[in-house]
């Protein structure tokens, strides 16, 4: 199934007065290549044909849509009979036990009876930047906003204790995979439920909340961030999102959205829940349920920086009796979608998904069946792409030979009208007889910069694939330890490879130029290459250099056969006659 963009939240974000909202890298690198065919494919006219010349608030969005059902066969179980809190008694634990552990074989979960809530979530298979286990759940948050599944009941009711500092009873399966913590003072009730699943990411959750003998509708609360804060712009990649099953897309709200105050969307959604770039936490209500989500904009202290920054937070449930599945880890489109089809969309393959999505099949084939490494899987399917695209490389080569052979005609046009005043109207005759001549002879000006405008394309696609698969994130190659992220050392290899090859491309090419200004900029383009793939993920910069590779030994093999002519050399043309003065 091919994966769309994510659609935007329906709230338009607010940009806080004289900050500038930041830019994707995406957006960065198309603006990159922009700049450079500005300069690449118009600097010839240029040079020698210059013509002068109030904040949103806060929204409760409410639908009824249908859904799919979105938990599998191991759904969680009916309710309960809930207790009535006026015959519950004194139901709590005698001591704090913060050590309440479940290991299912792909996540261990740390669990304190004070509050029945989450302290750590670790995945054991997945290191962050410092080589540890990452843990999901943000270690500077609940100081602030509390831990995960806290409970928080909705409208801003008050309670005459909260049930976040109580102790819990705990009951625990014979297999241990089976939580109950159960809570009542006589006034409130408090009980939640955690099944999970041996060598599964899927958690069976329910939460009740009562007082007196009246069931409080509430949340369940994960606060303060979320995933791997260790990642590179870790803030920046967290989200809240929801599949909005009326219009079939997937909406994802930013954490500056919420900066008045949490937003609520209220429907029938296939999930909801949060994520960063490789991981998330999804909760999958069973169909046709009501569920709602709110998005948290808080702000917390990080130790590793010590400044106040806004962090995603979500909020789950609604009801009196919260049940839902969770699923909870790493964003692995095989693993999304045995749980649920529409689960996929999580991971977002961006504005090329149509090239990114085969991008990364084909790349996941290569490295699973043949080569078992990513860095050589990617040099690989290089050099395949290159052999696809040959035609064209021999097609833009046919165009530069035409252009060649054209250039003294070109020049013969530019020395005709260079004494002419640029505001003089006969200047527009250069440029129709320039177009004329290429419509003569079939020649496309702009053919010899199709190879380039087809590979940007496919390096956002390279770029979103190797920024955004859980497969790449740890990926080593030779030196590089990560593929996913920019080299680790202080002179990067990677890019100053890249940088030489291009020079040797440009070097190898032949112009079709005889200015020796305009060949000038040609050979300093590729220094433009350097501020882009220094700070990006190894891998987009190991694929350029393949392509660069590939590019230099199809050229030797052109130039051997003489498929290329010499640069043309300007005509010789009698100067224009000088104006006679006045007497």
């Amino acid at each position: 199934m091919a994966n769309s963009p994510k659609e935007p939240s329906s709230i338009t974000p607010v940009t806080p007065p004289g900050k500038k909202p930041e830019m994707s890298m995406e957006v960065r690198l198309l603006i990159s290549f922009v700049l450079m065919g500005v300069v690449l494919f118009v600097s010839p006219y240029i040079m020698k044909n210059v013509m002068p010349a109030p904040a949103p608030a806060p929204v409760e969005k409410k639908a009824e849509t249908q859904t799919t059902p979105a938990a599998s066969a191991e759904a969680p179980k009916p309710a309960e009979p809930a207790r009535d809190a006026a015959t519950a008694g004194q139901i709590a634990a005698e001591k704090q036990d913060d050590a309440i552990v479940i290991d299912n074989g792909v996540y261990r979960v740390t669990f304190s009876n004070r509050g029945a809530v989450v302290r750590n979530w670790v995945l054991p298979k997945h290191l962050d930047a410092n080589r540890k286990a990452v843990d999901l759940v943000n270690a500077a948050a609940p100081a602030k906003v509390g831990y995960p599944f806290s409970v928080r009941p909705t409208g801003g009711a008050t309670l005459p204790s909260d049930p976040n500092q109580k102790l819990y009873a705990l009951k625990r399966s014979d297999d241990g995979l089976r939580l109950e913590f159960e809570f009542s003072d006589g006034a409130i009730y408090s009980r939640k439920t955690f099944q999970f699943r041996k060598g599964q990411h899927i958690v069976d959750v329910q939460s009740e909340l009562r007082q007196g003998a009246n069931t409080l509708s509430h949340f369940l609360d994960w606060r303060g961030g979320f995933g791997d804060l260790t990642a590179v712009n870790a803030l920046s990649t967290q989200h809240t999102l929801h599949f909005d099953a009326a219009n079939n897309k997937l909406v994802v709200a930013e954490v500056k959205e919420a900066r008045e105050g949490p937003i609520t969307v209220s429907d029938r959604m296939n999930f909801a829940g949060l994520e960063d770039t490789y991981f998330t936490a999804v909760a999958l209500p069973p169909a046709g349920t009501a569920f709602q989500l709110q998005t948290w904009n808080d702000k917390i202290v990080q130790k590793s920086d010590n400044k106040e920054e806004p962090h995603i937070g979500m909020a789950l449930g609604g009801q009196g009796i919260n049940r839902f599945s969770m699923f909870v880890g790493p964003k692995d489109v095989d693993l999304l979608k045995s749980v649920d089809p529409k689960l996929e969309q999580v991971v977002d393959f961006g504005w090329f998904w149509f090239l990114a999505r085969p991008l990364f099949d084909s790349l996941n084939y290569i490295n699973d069946k043949y080569i078992h490494n990513y860095g050589w899987s990617i040099v690989v399917l290089t050099i395949i792409i290159n052999i696809l695209l040959l035609p064209l490389k021999i097609s833009n080569i046919r165009s530069m030979k035409k252009m060649s052979a054209l250039q003294p005609q070109i020049n013969a046009i530019n020395a005709k009208y260079k004494e002419m005043s640029m505001k003089d109207p006969r200047r527009q005759k250069q440029q129709e007889e320039t177009m004329a001549l290429y419509q003569q002879h079939g020649v496309n000006p702009l053919g010899g910069c199709a190879p380039m405008l087809l590979q940007m394309p496919f390096l956002f696609a390279f770029y979103k694939v190797l920024s955004i698969a859980i497969e790449m994130r740890g990926a080593s190659w030779l030196w590089v330890t990560d593929l996913s992220q920019p080299e680790q050392l202080s002179l990067r290899i990677l890019p100053l490879a890249t940088l030489a090859t291009q020079f040797i491309m440009q070097k190898m090419t032949p112009t079709t130029t005889a200015d020796p200004q305009q060949q000038r900029i040609m050979m300093i383009m590729p220094l433009m290459f350097i501020p882009i793939f220094w700070n990006v993920a190894s891998g987009l910069v190991l694929y350029w250099l393949t392509g660069n590779v590939v590019g230099i030994v199809q050229q030797w093999f052109f130039n051997r056969l003489g498929a290329m002519p010499a640069p043309a050399k300007p005509a010789v043309t009698a100067p224009a006659p000088k104006k006679k003065s006045g007497k």
